[in-house]
């Protein structure tokens, strides 16, 4: 990458109470750009004062959605420094992301260094009150003046930061979710398994269906048959049945999510077995009825780990652990967070401090 140019903003903004944070409504002073043209390549990284895109009306991204997104967190450890969590792996799935949506894509390294770069700059920003981080959303957006559905020539690479608290105001409080049976959110073959705006797009009129009834969280059905579980809300979800966990496989309509593959590889670890597979709702309503599933979650980056204490299909009702959050689903958030902290050793190598 080129040398990042930093043009600092001349009024700083006054920085929130850490101890009534929001997710994503509070943004940074500054923002990461760089651009893409087709003959030149990625170029002109920057560091500017957060603000406006100019964007011409007729810019592809607003027309044919084409754009991809990360998400990721930096935290601050007791002792001060500042850490990421696995940030090649944003990196590269939001290659994965590109290729899907015929975005050129930054390079693993380049994802990185722009992360770290903004983070460095702003490192005032990530608070340190229990619970809250510092979140980042790195995204590509197609910039061409055109009315033409194919691949934009122009594109801009852009990171904002945004200082928040728990995702959910009540805590790791289990939620109750509402099993979709009208709307799907992906399909094999489609964009389900990228980090793009349009399959989010897709979902909110479920969840909105779903809040209505007083859900949380929708539990998505694959988009053909309707009969197997994909993914809850906007992440990755996974059960325990008796002595093992299950979570659905990797079929090109599930997000691989870094949150979901973190917690396989701890669960390896306990040597708690893990199967990845197709899981029906009618599996788990009845493993329900007869006691044999115990604990649900949801994971992603956003909050870590959700427990699941309710489900409703058609009408029929399960209940997990009595409602409250299972000893697994909260060694794992535990674990996890106690890592992202930095309060507890890191034996993966997962965490990356920011210097």
């Amino acid at each position: 990458m080129e040398t990042i140019t930093i043009t600092r903003a001349e009024r700083l903004k006054q920085k929130p109470d850490p101890d009534t944070l929001e997710f994503g409504k509070v943004f940074t002073d500054h923002m990461f750009l760089m651009n893409y043209e087709a003959g030149r390549g990625w170029h002109d990284p920057r560091i500017v004062p957060y603000g406006p895109l100019m964007l011409d009306p007729s810019a592809m991204v607003l027309h044919y959605a084409q754009e991809v997104f990360e998400g990721l967190k930096a935290y601050r450890r007791p002792d001060g420094q500042i850490q990421l969590f696995r940030p090649e792996e944003n990196g590269k799935r939001m290659i994965n992301s590109c290729e899907r949506m015929c975005i050129p894509p930054v390079s693993v390294e380049n994802f990185v260094e722009a992360v770290k770069a903004i983070v460095r700059e702003e490192k005032d920003w990530v608070p340190s009150a229990p619970d809250t981080s510092l979140y980042i959303r790195p995204f590509i957006i197609a910039t061409e003046p055109c009315l033409g559905v194919h691949a934009a020539l122009r594109y801009i690479f852009c990171i904002i930061c945004s200082p928040v608290g728990a995702y959910y105001a009540s805590g790791i409080d289990p939620v109750r979710i509402f099993v979709e049976n009208e709307d799907v959110r992906a399909v094999r073959g489609g964009t389900g398994f990228t980090k793009c705006g349009g399959n989010y797009a897709a979902s909110i009129r479920a969840s909105e269906r779903a809040e209505e009834k007083g859900f949380t969280q929708v539990l998505w059905l694959d988009g053909v048959e309707r009969k197997y579980i994909e993914e809850v809300g906007s992440m990755n979800v996974l059960f325990k049945l008796d002595d093992k966990v299950v979570t659905p496989m990797l079929s090109g309509s599930v997000l691989p999510g870094i949150t979901r593959r973190s917690c396989i590889e701890l669960l390896e670890s306990w040597d708690i077995p893990v199967e990845e597979r197709l899981i029906s709702a009618q599996e788990l309503f009845d493993a329900a009825d007869t006691g044999h599933l115990e604990e649900a979650w949801g994971s992603g980056t956003a909050a870590v780990i959700s427990p699941i204490g309710e489900m409703d299909w058609n009408g029929r009702k399960a209940l997990l652990n009595q409602g409250k959050t299972g000893p697994l689903t909260q060694r794992l958030y535990d674990t996890l967070t106690g890592i992202q902290w930095g309060k507890i050793p890191d034996p993966f190598g997962w965490t990356e401090i920011v210097t």
